[in-house]
């Protein structure tokens, strides 16, 4: 999710609200936004926004290790997505294109845009302020709220305790975090977002029932509504005041129930509650070797208590792993990531298998750059417990059949078993995706399904063939009377194909063409030297056996057959 974006169902008037990510914007009060005015207005719940600005920017420099003073900027879909101070300084600002915004700033570090970056960076930060005053709610990373009245009692007061709230926050690694207190978190998070007005200001106030008043000059565009705000200001209408001082029922019958939510956050009436998000079990592991290890198979043999410690905590938060994340850490501090998946979950033998391939890495296990010292495990997906519970009387077949290449990969190696997927390309040995049993394609399936689904201009349409060969076998094809036939420079056939034979079938002898079609052409790769002009046949034989050939320098190679 962008920052900005919020996750409230108000539709498509109220999508990408910056503050607004809150639940039941949409389901819970919209019926009540239906029936219209004059329901009694709930009860103000004051909240405090901490707000750290310019989050993404910094938690990917960061990562990146680039310099603060650096202009540094995060590109997604080729347009900058956030960008540093500095950068803004010269001009690079947000929705800019990459060119323009290079153009503008020479010294500009560039990086695309990491949504799970950007959380991960945000989490200590979150567990923080939970040890300090639970009830967090995440809008965004990089926005944190939870409700006033529960820190103000303990610490004094809701400034004493924005105060505190910002500086665990600080500490922990959100610099120049500013903070917001109003009786709406809407009006908080504008209020944090507000310019400070003195030096050194952390916190600003809004006073209990002055939400309204100090939202009113604000500007359309913190709602985050583009299209209402060009409407409204069409109409004269440019600040949240003058789209408060709209009754209810006028925006309603406008701009139906997504501008009526919309209407009431400018009025500073927000219907919503700060809800606290569950805070997810801690399911890392770590395992720490003193002397560093330098075989992969002592490491392996090592780590299987921790990873049956990983397999029980799983287990007593009622969840499975379907894909996990294994980091390895040598004596040099070169650290050595990969995320592994599971078709079915990881079990504790499964994570010490994972553990020992991506170690060895299909070598000697005794081929390791340098000696182990600490290995982390952390899962990445994670599924129901009861979404995984075997049958009454066991799973039958899948079962068995995931155990049986299990344990055949255990003992060939990671790469020595795989699936094929069908994924993009002209020719059938393109479309043939080989993946090791257990992982996801390169991208996931959604990508392969995207490359799978271009359009391919010259590959042949379907049905596909039924078995395609390992290595193409060579034919020869020749016309009734015998004589050889071939594609001539126009990309017509010689003569009509009436025999052919393939290396290893029937013995070498020749079987009647009872049908076939085509040639047609192909240029693989025009764009290069080696580039080459192949031509495509299909032929049926005596047998009723249809087979694929491809004519590639006057011979002919059999690719597929389908029986």
């Amino acid at each position: 999710m962008l920052p900005g974006a919020g996750r409230a169902g108000a539709g498509a008037a109220g999508a990408g609200l910056p503050g607004v990510g809150l639940p039941g914007a949409g389901a819970v009060r919209a019926d009540a936004l239906s029936r219209g005015a004059g329901l009694p207005e709930p009860p103000p719940t004051r909240t405090i926004v901490l707000w750290c600005p310019d989050w993404p920017v910094i938690a990917a420099a960061r990562a990146a290790g680039a310099p603060p003073e650096q202009p540094f900027a995060l590109i997604a879909k080729g347009m900058v997505f956030a960008s540093s101070a500095s950068a803004r300084q010269v001009g690079v600002v947000r929705g800019l294109r990459v060119r323009e915004a290079q153009a503008r700033c020479t010294e500009l570090v560039t990086q695309p845009y990491d949504d799970a970056l950007d959380h991960r960076a945000f989490e200590p930060v979150i567990r923080a302020i939970e040890a300090a005053a639970p009830g967090v709610e995440v809008l965004r990373p990089g926005t944190i709220a939870l409700r006033a009245r529960g820190p103000a009692r303990y610490h004094g007061g809701e400034r004493a305790a924005a105060t505190i709230l910002a500086g665990i926050a600080a500490d922990h690694g959100a610099p120049g975090v500013r903070a917001g207190v109003a009786d709406t978190p809407f009006a908080a998070e504008q209020a944090a977002r507000a310019r400070p007005t003195r030096p050194g200001e952390r916190v600003r106030m809004v006073p209990v029932g002055g939400s309204g008043t100090f939202l009113a000059p604000l500007p359309l565009g913190v709602l985050g509504d583009p299209d209402l705000a060009m409407v409204l200001g069409r109409l004269g209408l440019t600040t949240l005041g003058d789209f408060a001082a709209l009754t209810d029922e006028q925006v309603r019958d406008r701009f139906g129930v997504p501008g009526a939510f919309l209407h009431r956050l400018a009025g500073g009436r927000d219907p919503r509650e700060v809800a606290a998000r569950d805070v997810p079990p801690d399911l890392e592991v770590q395992a720490s070797f003193e002397p560093p290890l330098d075989r992969a198979d002592q490491i392996a043999f090592a780590f299987r208590r921790s990873a049956d410690e990983f397999a029980a905590k799983l287990r007593s938060a009622g969840l499975v792993a379907t894909t996990i994340r294994v980091g390895i850490v040598d004596e040099r501090d070169v650290l050595l990531e990969r995320v592994w998946a599971h078709p079915r979950w990881f079990d504790a033998a499964d994570v010490v298998d994972r553990v020992r391939w991506q170690l060895a890495g299909g070598v000697d296990p005794t081929g390791l750059e340098a000696p182990v010292t600490t290995v982390v495990l952390e899962p990445v997906a994670v599924d129901d417990l009861a979404n995984h519970e075997r049958g009454l009387w066991g799973s039958g077949p899948d079962e068995r059949v995931h155990h049986g290449l299990a344990r055949v990969q255990g003992m060939v190696g990671h790469d020595g078993v795989v699936t094929p997927r069908i994924g993009g390309g002209r020719t059938l040995a393109e479309r043939i995706v080989l993946v090791p049993w257990g992982d996801a394609p390169a991208g996931g399936e959604r990508a392969l399904a995207v490359v799978r689904d271009r359009p391919w201009p010259g590959k042949l349409p379907g049905p596909p063939p039924a078995t395609v060969l390992d290595r193409p076998r060579p034919v020869d094809v020749v016309t009734a009377d015998g004589g050889a036939v071939d594609v001539d420079e126009r990309g017509t056939l010689t003569g009509a194909p009436g025999r052919f034979r393939s290396d290893g079938d029937r013995g070498g002898r020749f079987s009647a063409v009872t049908a076939w079609a085509g040639p047609w052409p192909l240029v693989v790769r025009w764009w290069e030297s080696g580039g080459r002009r192949l031509h495509r046949l299909q032929l049926v034989d005596d047998d009723g056996r249809a087979w694929y050939l491809v004519l590639a320098d006057h011979r002919w190679w059999a690719e597929a057959i389908a029986t």
